[in-house]
């Protein structure tokens, strides 16, 4: 009978499938796998009676048996029900060949300095820093969300995980000197000045790089716009994108004629509206010509990174992009699609060691009932249109697919938060735990309407029904908690223990499960994803499920009851790192607290005798190789803890490095690379020593 054999093979890294038959006499027989869309792939054979089978990929060169699919498997003719029906033998999924690790480099784009470079890395920067990595033996390049953030024209707009749009990528990583001259002499002498002056800076100058870069793609949109916009490449680039682009288009043109990305504030337009859309797409309206500037900046970017993405492929080197979990309040995607957020919520995250008071993030809270309702398919068209530009991805606070900490506008503490969607306690339930009812009234927050309110309590209203109540997170430090009785401190950390980590287990394990699957199915990129902070259990049953690597670092172990993880014990299916854009560097941990380094120093890395301050490149390097050795498929490091190996090389002030501090909502990201990538290149003893430890991991 005819089969068709189907796969749903997810890879970052791989060149052709094939489907493997073992015969009876103990022979095989390899029969190629087509596709379309590079995730299904097929081929129909003809079976006469029983098989046993598996899959292969060609990686490298050679053909290496995926170690994530259960093989071999099975097919027998007598077993299927209606033999003259068409037959479909469907399996799961494959990811990497069993022996693939690779290593590293983690730096923002904004981050990168060339001798070109306008005051900002752009794509030509990066690509620049893919020829780095490929030398020194590396084979996947990490950097953080690129989208537009472009709202206040102010430095806040710095933050890169605040973009006005999942879609648009963000002015100022255009690559100018890629781009036809300008023909004005004086502009050109103009700029180019302005450029030095820029690029001479050691931080980021946010507002007037934006600005001088804005001026310039102005001029060349008036002396080749008309010409780009003519060419099928722009034609099919706007059939391919419209869908979002029109929308990020016009709300751009609003915001720059309002001054503010705060649709609110604006007289009218204060939604999209779909009627819009056929003036807008039609090269003869007035309408399009004053939004046709955005469209050629955003085919130019698309161009752009494209071009990079093919480059890196070319030198065997991945691009991992950034997907955040939040979008900003005034931005794009909420005008365009209301019914997708929730406006009286905003996400942060709850109590850690970043901040006491938790994080507040401002961003909308999602509305998951609705997003579902249409299969998630903002989610998804979000997910092919990274995959345009990147073989793997880190889901930016993972958590937030099964539950997000929740905090009501207009408060700004995250100590007011709550868990949403979670399984609240009733009334009885925290009566029936050893809660007194008067208790219960005196100890719980009172209905939120200012933004000042005391955090004294023990108890929150659920959020949209005040009949349910959440415990508050870090109680056990208020007033309030020391006053109850020992019987009611034991009742309420009883209650509390099971509602932050058993009760909600499989409801959050359900509710991530009907998000997930679909969009990690939806690419063939490899799915990373950020899983620190308050870790519940479920959150391991899905990533094992679906085949997501981890973020595993020693400092933040998955255990509480740890001071440090061990990294020759991470799971393979997992991304080591040492220090992310949110973290500290190694050489600035190394020196915050003394006794923990101690700790570190001698019963983790097994050293007699004081820990060495400053942190010295020797002991950088030792401490990276452990990384690049633990048994985890990939390992990034920082650029910032690369260039701690060698003292010569790095910055002087290790505090300078830091890219990121969470518990500051107003924080300036502006960190820059103090070193040209030419330079950096350029230093054979540098470059080979990385590549030696690299092949030392085996990870080339």
């Amino acid at each position: 009978m005819n089969i068709k054999f189907e796969i749903e093979y997810r890879t970052f890294y791989g060149e052709d499938l094939f489907l493997n038959v073992l015969e009876r006499d103990g022979s095989q027989t390899r029969h190629p796998m087509t596709t379309r869309d590079g995730i299904i792939w097929s081929c129909d054979l003809s079976v006469e009676r029983a098989i046993e089978y598996f899959y292969t990929v060609t990686w490298q060169g050679r053909e290496k048996r995926s170690e994530w699919v259960l093989c071999p498997h099975s097919f027998d003719p007598a077993e299927v029900s209606n033999p003259e029906l068409p037959c479909l033998q469907r399996d799961a999924w494959m990811d990497a060949p069993e022996d693939f690790r690779v290593a590293g480099t983690l730096i923002p784009v904004f981050s990168l300095r060339s001798r070109r470079s306008f005051g900002v890395g752009d794509f030509g920067d990066l690509r620049q820093m893919v020829d780095w990595v490929a030398t020194t033996g590396q084979r996947l390049l990490q950097i953080l969300p690129i989208n537009d953030t472009t709202s206040s024209y102010t430095w806040a707009d710095s933050y890169p995980y605040s973009c006005i749009s999942v879609f648009a990528l963000h002015p100022q990583y255009v690559e100018l000197g890629a781009l036809p001259a300008l023909k004005n002499e004086e502009d050109r002498r103009r700029f180019d000045q302005q450029r030095q002056e820029l690029n001479s800076l050691q931080q980021i100058d946010y507002e007037r790089v934006n600005a001088a870069k804005t001026a310039y793609l102005h001029l060349i949109y008036e002396q080749e716009g008309k010409k780009t916009l003519a060419s099928a490449a722009f034609k099919t680039f706007f059939a391919d994108n419209e869908q979002w682009l029109v929308p990020y288009a016009q709300y751009c043109a609003l915001r720059d004629m309002h001054g503010t990305g705060d649709f609110s504030a604006w007289p009218d337009h204060n939604q999209w509206d779909e009627a819009d859309r056929k003036s807008l797409s039609n090269p003869r309206a007035k309408a399009f010509k004053d939004v046709a500037y955005h469209y050629f900046v955003q085919f130019v970017l698309a161009q752009q990174l494209s071009a990079v993405h093919a480059y890196a492929r070319s030198r065997g080197v991945l691009l991992k992009g950034d997907i955040p979990i939040g979008v900003a309040r005034h931005g794009c995607d909420v005008w365009q699609e209301p019914r997708y957020f929730n406006l009286n919520g905003q996400a942060g995250a709850p109590p850690d060691d970043f901040a006491e008071d938790g994080q507040n993030w401002g961003f909308p809270t999602y509305n998951w009932d609705e997003m579902l309702r249409d299969g998630c398919q903002w989610w998804e068209r979000r997910f092919r249109n990274m995959a345009h530009y990147f073989d793997a991805y880190r889901i930016d606070h993972v958590l937030g697919f099964f539950r997000i900490w929740e905090i009501p506008v207009p408060v700004k503490s995250g100590l007011f938060g709550q868990f949403s969607p979670s399984l609240a306690l009733s009334r009885d339930e925290i009566i029936n735990a050893g809660i007194s009812e008067e208790t219960l009234k005196n100890t719980v927050a009172p209905i939120i309407k200012t933004a000042d309110v005391s955090t004294n309590f023990l108890f929150l209203r659920d959020h949209k029904n005040p009949e349910v109540y959440h415990p508050r997170i870090s109680a056990q430090k208020t007033q309030a908690y020391s006053c109850l009785s020992n019987q009611e401190q034991q009742a309420y950390n009883a209650l509390y223990d099971n509602y932050f980590y058993h009760r909600n287990n499989q409801f959050w394990y359900e509710e991530a499960m009907q998000k997930l699957p679909k969009l990690v199915k939806a690419t063939r990129m490899l799915c990373c994803a950020e899983d620190l902070g308050m870790v519940p259990a479920c959150v391991q049953w899905v990533m094992d499920e679906l085949g997501i690597l981890s973020l595993e670092l020693e400092s933040m172990p998955k255990e509480a009851w740890v001071r440090f993880g061990h990294v020759e014990r991470n799971p393979r299916r997992s991304v080591a790192t040492i220090s992310s854009h949110d973290t500290p560097t190694l050489r600035m941990w190394w020196d915050e607290d003394y006794e923990r380094t101690q700790d570190y120093y001698n019963n983790i890395l097994g050293m007699d005798g004081q820990a060495p301050h400053p942190l010295s490149g020797s002991m950088a390097r030792h401490i990276i190789q452990r990384h690049l050795d633990c048994p985890s498929m990939v390992c990034v490091i920082a650029l910032q803890d690369w260039l701690a190996t060698d003292e010569h090389l790095r910055l002087k002030d290790a505090n300078a490095e830091r890219i990121n501090i969470p518990a500051n909502p107003r924080h300036y990201w502006r960190y820059r690379m103090h070193l040209n990538i030419e330079d950096l290149k350029n230093d054979k003893q540098f470059t080979e020593g990385i590549r030696e430890m690299v092949v030392k991991g085996n990870r080339i």
